[in-house]
Order: structure tokens, then C-alpha cells, then sequence
């Protein structure tokens, strides 16, 4: 079978492997989509502290039941699936406390362990999660960055009657924005310095979009949801100037959300934090029930993920994938590495 295997920053190797032999508490995907995310883009670009090369990457995929191990109950060949990535050692503390997906000794699939980057990708039956017959697999292969996002929002107490401030219009940014509206958010606000991402969150119902190169965020602010401002704010960039915002457009006592990855460690005003009482909070991937709660909002149709997919490659177009995401000049949202198409 084949296999994309990054050699090295900026260096993808197609190879002939061996179809994976299953253990009996496994299942077999034939792979059928794999999304590219940003986490896979500092990784092409050498920039992932926490990966080592070689490396098989594919976290956010979908797929096709292949085989099941004599142990799996359940599950049947045919049926459509996806799978978490994580990979846990079930005995530190974190573990034992029902706070597995921060895993002391963590392994992420595609990551610091092999992914779904090849054709058929084995992997053990409590990660595999059983997706409708009529799911298609480009929402399939989604799943994951929803989790995010519903784990995130789950972080700040839920949406339900705020107004929620999203910084960052991304594929996180806007999806985070869509499940704080499918959660029956009073107000969704989303915020970006690229015009096409914009566009892409006001296709997906979005009630406001606004460009903060274009306008002060604070003005808007106080234009839109008035004085009290946001009830919840998710910061979904990564970037000094979007954490400086989330904290000094904050009300007093108002929950902020850490979604975005930090290349760079910010300098922020940690002065507000304390003197406004702010509740400043991280969050990290996600749990089965984030899983499962994604699985039914994208099935229920409240997340709109058809005009997410603005570019599709064959799998022996990996790396041309990549080279479109570095000269696109910000104009895409999510790629996806299409399995079923003629190379």
C-alpha cells in the first residue's frame, strides 16, 4: 500500500509498505480522507516542537471499515468511520482523573506517533467512532477540528444565551464560531484581518464579521453588543495581538478561552487578568463526549462544513497540497487529501 511520509521539513516521500497485520482489539481503515490543519503546517515547515522526523502524518481523516480484530464489538467492515488521534498511557494522573486527552506522556497520531497518512491505517477499537451511512466523508474527516471547537466552547460553560466574541476566522476560528451558535449563543461575533475568511464565516451564518485592520474592535464591540460587551471570548489565532485584544476588549469578570497555538510566548497584560478578575483559561483537544456531541451537530446540519473544503489533492499530490497552502496568500480554508481521486 501507499504511504506519505515526511523525510523532513518541506519533504514529503511516497512509499510501498505493507498493509498493516491487526491485533484483535483493532480495526482497519481504508482511508479515504485526510485534512491538512495548521498543526501539520508547522510540522512541513520545521516549526512543530513536539515532532521528529520521519514522521506519517494524518489526524483529522475518515474512512471505511477494512477488517475488525476477532475482539471488536460493534463495529462492522463497511461501515463509515473516524478516529481520535491520542494515544494515552492510562496511568498517570491526569489519566486517573478523567482528564486523559492532557496525558502526561501523550502521543498524538501524525504527530509523535504514526497517522493515517497511507491506505489503510490500523488503530485500536477505543479509538474508532461509528459515523451514519449517509455522513459524507469530507464531513467525516472534520469531526476532529469540531471536537475542538466543542471542547473549547464546553470550557467557557457552553454559549447558550451569550453573546461569544471568536478571534480568528481560520478553520478552528470558524468552526468554534459555528458550534457557539449551534449551542444557541444570543450573539456570535468573529474577527480576522483577511477578507476571505470573513467572507467564508458570513456564508456560514456567522451574524457578524469584522476585519480589526479595518476598525477599532473595541468600537465594535460597544456598536454591537453594547456596554457589556462579550459574555465570552475564544481566541483561536495564536498571536500577541489577538490574546492583547481578548483581554483589553475584556468586561470586567468575563471568561477568555485560549484555542490558538503559540509559536512565540506573548506579552500580554496580565495586570487586567488580575485586577478584573478575568477568567483566562487554555484548552486542549478534546474527550469522546466532545466527539460524540460533534458527530450529532454536524449530523443534525447546525455546522455548515460543505464550504470549508476550498481545495482537494489526490494522495500522490501531498506535497502539492502543501505548496498551494504556502503560496495561496491566505486564501483557503480547509485542504483536504482526497483518496478516491485518479492520480
Amino acid at each position: 500500500m501507499k504511504q506519505a511520509v515526511m523525510i523532513s521539513p518541506g519533504k514529503i516521500e511516497l512509499r510501498q509498505v505493507e498493509k498493516p497485520t491487526l491485533k484483535d482489539h483493532e480495526v482497519l481503515m481504508q482511508t479515504k480522507r485526510i485534512g491538512v490543519c495548521g498543526s501539520d503546517i508547522h510540522v512541513f515547515h520545521g516549526l512543530h516542537p513536539y515532532t521528529p522526523y520521519p514522521v506519517v502524518q494524518g489526524h483529522e481523516v475518515s474512512g471505511i471499515v477494512a477488517a475488525i480484530g476477532k475482539n471488536v464489538k460493534g463495529i462492522s467492515v463497511g461501515d463509515k468511520m473516524t478516529c481520535t488521534p491520542q494515544v494515552t498511557c492510562g496511568e498517570c494522573y491526569p489519566c486517573h482523573h478523567g482528564m486523559y486527552h492532557l496525558c502526561e506522556k501523550l502521543k498524538v497520531m501524525g504527530f509523535q506517533t504514526g497517522g493515517a497518512a497511507q491506505e489503510f491505517f490500523a488503530l485500536p477499537e477505543w479509538n474508532v467512532f461509528k459515523l451514519p451511512d449517509d455522513m459524507p466523508l469530507d464531513h467525516a474527516a472534520m469531526i476532529e477540528p469540531v471536537a475542538v471547537a466543542v471542547h473549547a466552547v464546553g470550557r467557557g460553560g457552553g454559549a447558550s444565551g451569550k453573546n461569544v466574541l471568536v478571534l480568528g476566522a481560520g478553520t478552528i476560528g470558524n468552526l468554534v464560531a459555528q458550534v457557539a451558535r449551534a449551542l444557541d449563543a444570543k450573539t456570535v461575533m468573529i474577527t480576522d484581518i483577511n477578507d476571505y475568511k470573513l467572507e467564508k464565516a458570513r456564508e456560514c451564518g456567522i451574524d457578524y464579521v469584522v476585519n480589526t485592520a479595518k476598525g477599532d474592535l473595541m468600537d465594535v464591540l460597544l456598536r454591537d453588543f453594547g456596554p457589556d460587551r462579550a459574555d465570552l471570548t475564544l481566541e483561536c489565532v495564536g498571536s500577541e495581538i489577538t490574546a492583547t485584544q481578548a483581554i483589553e476588549c475584556a468586561r470586567k469578570g468575563t471568561t477568555i478561552i485560549i484555542v490558538g497555538v503559540f509559536g512565540q510566548k506573548p506579552v500580554i497584560n496580565l495586570g487586567y487578568v488580575q485586577d478584573w478578575e478575568l477568567n483566562l483559561m487554555g484548552t486542549a483537544m478534546y474527550q469522546k463526549q466532545d466527539y460524540e456531541r460533534a458527530i450529532e451537530l454536524v449530523t443534525s446540519g447546525k455546522i455548515r462544513l460543505d464550504r470549508l473544503v476550498t481545495h482537494r489533492f489526490a494522495f500522490d499530490d501531498y506535497l502539492k497540497a502543501y505548496h498551494t497552502i504556502e503560496n495561496s496568500d491566505g486564501q483557503y480554508m480547509k485542504v483536504m487529501i482526497d483518496l478516491d481521486l485518479a492520480n
